[in-house]
């Protein structure tokens, strides 16, 4: 800023056409060098003006590159906000499907199990089938053994038989014609001894007569008294001889006649046993026949059976492969989808890693541009006014509360993603017994236990305890119940909405939920309050490295907010310095004063100086 300062001269009052005098001339002159004066300060006051178009288009080119590298800033802003937003939202999905992929995974693994346990439980049913089978197969041989024996037996049984009867009936023939042979022979002693018996009679007859004749010869001699004693004697002597002839002849016939009949008998009791034994050769025949055909159906069915064991066995072996081939599939797909996941997780913590690179080079250009700013005002000496501390204040105050607001919304939004998405539940289970707690529900609906010994369980005086910080709920078994070798039962919570069905499904009547926390403990004791059985489940979430980039981005953009606010007071500052109005205008009264005008923020103070050679000219 200029400021004009000259002494005015008097001013003439002499005519034109007079001489001029010394103090006119150099009246003259001196207005001459004012008129240089204006003209030069008329040069400079458009130098100025160009100056300060120049200075205004400078100012409007600042204040477009301003605007523009505003909206450049808060574009990259809201694309790093926007960025931000969709990273942690799809960290938020990489960790709810994270979350439930280990779930899917664990299903999975628990029919892994399953199906192991199945195949083993095929397979050992498969192992025992096949032993079956060839118990069976071996049984099939002795039977087909034993057929082909029978059927050997009862093809030459008939043959024995026939030549057994055969035989016997040749025997009895030749027996009966020896007996016959016997008979005849005997028949012809007999008569043999028959007519030797009359011939011997006759002959004693005659020797009788002999002797009669000798004995009446003699008889003329013996006294007569003797006579009668010798003719009894003598008729006694052929009684006796008859009597021993009669009895040896009956002996001879009883004999003979007995034996008769002995033979008779045995050859009747031969014939009798030779039609017993064809008779019992029938009927074992008619039995080996019907055995034969029992074994034949009985060979029949265990073929069936056999076909039939064999076709399950198949099926089984089918169903096995395609349990494995299903099982293997599903692991494959698991694994790859296990695999993309991380792969974009990968991805994802390549992004943050890019956006932290991105961060902290804004950082330090936040950084530079503070130091930059401070320079600058130490340089010019500048502190903003109290109306613009104001207004940085309360724009800072207003830009903290609602970025305030904003990250509260945004932390609560977060934390409800990360507690429906990011938790990680750690369960643990022990057991020194039979029984363990083999699922609690979530939500607290129930508990299930499982048997997985080989004996049944009473369960009376057992107590279940579930704890979830101080507080504590027991349940008490009912004297009555057993838990079966290998059966689940669920104790469920009256609110759960399930009916009572013994011995699978038990209803806690007076407790309306298990309750449900953070770390669950589970315990069940025995009568003697020892504990059998124990589960823990533990929720872990993942918000405090959320909550460290939030406040860490918070951080930047409240600093970048703060260095906004302090450019715009320093932009003020230089507003107000530069913009500063020279206005130099000729006196139109005497065309001399000079009128300098100085504008800072539409406050003109206005200087003026006449400059003439006399005061009646001045206004």
């Amino acid at each position: 800023m200029h400021d004009a300062k000259s002494t005015p001269p008097p001013r003439s009052t002499c005519g034109g056409g007079t001489p001029l005098s010394p103090t006119r001339i150099s009246r003259l002159q001196e207005k001459q060098q004012l008129r240089d004066l204006n003209d030069r300060l008329a040069v400079y006051i458009d130098k100025v003006r160009s100056l300060e178009s120049e200075n205004s288009v400078l100012h409007l080119q600042i204040n477009e590159r301003e605007d523009v590298r505003s909206r450049e800033v808060s574009g990259l802003k809201a694309l790093y906000e926007t960025e931000l937003a969709d990273a942690r939202k799809c960290l938020d999905e990489s960790s709810k499907e994270r979350a439930w992929l280990q779930i899917e995974l664990g299903k999975i693994t628990s029919e892994h199990e399953q199906l192991l346990q199945n195949y083993n439980k095929k397979d050992s049913e498969a192992a025992s089938a096949q032993a079956r089978l060839k118990d069976l197969e071996a049984q099939l041989n002795s039977k087909e053994a034993l057929l082909a024996t029978a059927l050997s037996e009862n093809g030459a049984l008939p043959v024995l038989v026939r030549f057994q009867m055969d035989t016997g009936l040749a025997q009895a023939k030749k027996q009966l014609g020896d007996e016959m042979l016997l008979r005849v022979d005997l028949e012809n002693r007999c008569q043999s001894m028959t007519e030797e018996m009359i011939f011997r009679k006759s002959m004693q007859e005659e020797e009788v007569k002999e002797a009669r004749q000798r004995y009446e010869a003699r008889l003329v001699e013996v006294d007569s008294g003797r006579k009668e004693e010798y003719e009894y004697k003598l008729t006694q002597a052929l009684t006796d001889m008859r009597a021993q002839n009669e009895e040896q002849i009956k002996m001879y016939k009883d004999n003979m006649e007995s034996t008769y009949v002995a033979k008779l008998d045995d050859l009747r009791r031969l014939s009798e046993m030779n039609g017993a034994s064809a008779n019992m050769s029938r009927e074992e025949l008619r039995e080996s026949s019907l055995r034969i055909e029992s074994l034949t159906a009985q060979m029949a069915a265990m073929q069936k059976e056999t076909r039939g064991w064999r076709d399950r066995i198949v099926e089984l072996e089918d169903t096995l492969a395609q349990e494995k081939d299903r099982s293997r599939k599903l692991l494959a797909d698991k694994d790859r989808e296990v695999r993309e996941v991380q792969a974009r997780m990968q991805q994802q913590l390549n992004d943050y890693e890019q956006l932290l690179d991105v961060k902290l080079a804004l950082d330090m250009e936040i950084n530079a541009y503070r130091k930059l700013l401070e320079g600058e005002e130490e340089r010019l000496k500048l502190s903003p006014s109290p109306s613009a501390r104001v207004t940085m204040s309360r724009a800072s105050s207003s830009s903290r509360s609602v970025r305030t607001t904003q990250g509260k919304r945004k932390r609560v939004d977060v934390e409800e993603q990360e507690a429906s998405s990011s938790v990680s539940i750690a369960h643990s289970a022990s057991a020194t017994g039979s029984i363990c707690i083999d699922e609690i529900d979530m939500d607290g609906k129930f508990i299930c236990l499982h048997n997985t010994g080989e004996e049944d369980q009473a369960m009376v005086g057992y107590e279940m305890i579930k704890t979830i910080g101080n507080a504590t709920a027991t349940y008490k078994f009912t004297p009555k119940y057993v838990l079966k070798a290998g059966q689940k039962v669920t104790v469920w919570a009256s609110d759960a909405g399930v009916s009572s069905k013994p011995p699978t499904d038990l209803l806690w009547k007076n407790q309306s939920s298990w309750g449900s926390g953070l770390d669950v403990h589970v315990v069940l004791t025995n009568p003697q309050g020892e504990e059998v059985a124990k589960r823990t489940t533990t929720y872990n979430t993942a918000l405090e490295e959320q909550d460290e980039e939030d406040n860490g981005v918070e951080a930047s953009e409240e600093a970048l907010f703060h260095l906004q606010v302090r450019l715009t007071a320093t932009l003020s500052a230089q507003k107000s310095i530069s913009v500063v109005c020279v206005c130099v205008c000729v006196c139109v009264w005497c065309g001399v004063c000079v009128c300098v005008c100085v504008c800072v923020w539409c406050v003109c103070v206005c200087v003026c100086v006449c400059v003439a050679l006399g005061s009646e000219s001045h206004p």
